[in-house]
């Protein structure tokens, strides 16, 4: 693992910093750059992902599984970056290949750099592997990073360590957010809430919180309930096909207690739609940590109804209703959040502001950057 101790420092960091970012492609790392109005003043470039299918190519849509995350990539490459940052996608390393990965950027003296997007996995039923990888991770790592107070406390709990908080910048862009809230329809009185019954993860359990909201909508005549799913959950003939979860929705919707949707996996324009039509959409995870979907919905003026798991009401603004550490519902707080909702008025952020917000996510990038770079590290 990395220490600090005697060793050659790493350099002038006052030239532009080569980051190889795992992944560099999704949403969430490019919008740690400032916009691209702004100056460069933080001179941070980002290798392109490679792409998967090994030609050496740059991917474009593509960055799963990633290239990067690979001793041998490292050690053929260590001469193009400067700092290696990990966000997402060693979820099926084993323990060994990422301490593999570890010991090569010890090797070539590069700078790890970790950002704590998730402390369960929301993929996993258990929470054992992905603690496997949090303890090889935030150990090693030159710099922490995380999304919220809350979460760092957490880290710093468990791991002794207190990571930099960072929020988490927008995710839809600004002309894209308007386009979608102007092309909302007239909502003539009512309450538009939203379920996505997307491929299940082990996180998601939609089926109760949709319940909850069907008895409501009965008391409360002004709220529609709204449920999108994927086509692969809720055809017979798709791939991860729910029988249960799928004969239930198709019932509440014969019987008018929902709107159901079924359709293949949405384009992003055809999700900022979706969500800009809602005026609030729910969350119905079990477990979790943050949320880009939360994120999505802010930008686009659309409540959020949380769960009080994790760090959700640290990240922003959430009407929070409660899950016992089974994760099991409680019906009356989940209503409450909703009619508390109904009687809010979310706003959408300013652009302005999260612009602002992005360039100061960006400065705070490269300072940590700047720091793991004046580092002298050596194998322990």
């Amino acid at each position: 693992m990395a220490s600090l101790s005697t060793s050659e420092p790493l350099g002038d960091t006052s030239r532009t910093i080569r980051v190889a970012s795992v992944p560099s492609g999704h949403v969430y790392v490019r919008h740690i750059a400032p916009v691209s109005s702004a100056p460069s003043s933080h001179r941070v470039v980002r290798l392109a992902d490679p792409h998967p299918d090994g030609s050496g190519r740059a991917a474009t849509d593509r960055w799963w599984p990633p290239v990067m995350l690979d001793s041998n990539w490292i050690d053929e490459h260590a001469a193009e970056f400067d700092v290696f940052h990990v966000h997402f996608g060693f979820d099926a390393l084993s323990p060994a290949s990422l301490r593999s990965i570890v010991e090569a950027l010890l090797r070539h003296g590069k700078p790890l750099v970790y950002t704590v997007h998730d402390l369960t996995n929301p993929h996993h039923d258990t929470p054992d592997a992905h603690t496997a990888h949090l303890d090889i991770l935030i150990p090693a790592a030159d710099g922490l990073i995380t999304l919220t107070a809350g979460a760092a406390d957490e880290i710093e709990r468990r791991w002794g360590r207190r990571p930099v908080v960072v929020p988490h910048p927008h995710i839809v862009e600004p002309d894209e957010a308007k386009a979608a809230i102007d092309g909302r329809a007239a909502s003539a009185g009512r309450f538009r809430v939203g379920v996505h019954a997307k491929s299940l993860r082990a996180s998601l359990d939609p089926l109760p919180v949709i319940e909850a909201l069907v008895d409501l909508s009965a008391r409360e005549e002004t709220l529609d309930v709204l449920v999108n799913g994927h086509r692969e959950l809720l055809d017979p003939t798709g791939a991860k096909f729910e029988p249960e979860l799928s004969a239930r929705l198709r019932e509440l919707a014969d019987a008018g207690r929902i709107e159901l949707r079924i359709h293949d996996y949405l384009s992003d324009t055809e999700l900022w739609h979706y969500l800009a039509s809602l005026d609030a959409s729910v969350l119905p995870y079990r477990f979790g940590t943050h949320s880009g979907w939360m994120e999505a919905c802010r930008d686009l003026g659309t409540a959020v109804i949380a769960p009080d798991v994790g760090y959700f009401a640290d990240q922003g603004p959430v009407f929070e209703y409660h899950r016992d550490p089974t994760g099991a519902l409680d019906v009356g707080s989940l209503q409450a959040a909703v009619l508390a909702a109904a009687r809010a008025q979310t706003r959408r952020p300013d652009p302005e502001a999260r612009a602002a917000e992005r360039s100061r996510i960006a400065a705070a990038h490269h300072d940590v950057y700047t720091s793991v770079l004046s580092l002298e590290r050596v194998a322990s």
